[in-house]
């Protein structure tokens, strides 16, 4: 059987989370995943965690 890679943790440093709060509601999950360099799925759970709406509007 082949061994996954080990995951790299990658953790949220002020400027995500601050680059996160601005652009929330502004552009959609799958465009501020791209510009942080994340997946879609961190960026709606970290905006959920936060109690952040990302519909935009």
């Amino acid at each position: 059987m082949k061994k996954r890679a080990a995951k790299k943790i990658i953790y949220w440093t002020d400027s995500d989370l601050k680059v996160l709060k601005k652009l929330a509601g502004k552009k959609s999950a799958r465009e501020i995943a791209t510009q942080l360099r994340r997946t879609e799925v961190a960026i709606r759970l970290k905006a959920s965690q936060l109690e952040i709406s990302l519909r935009v509007g």
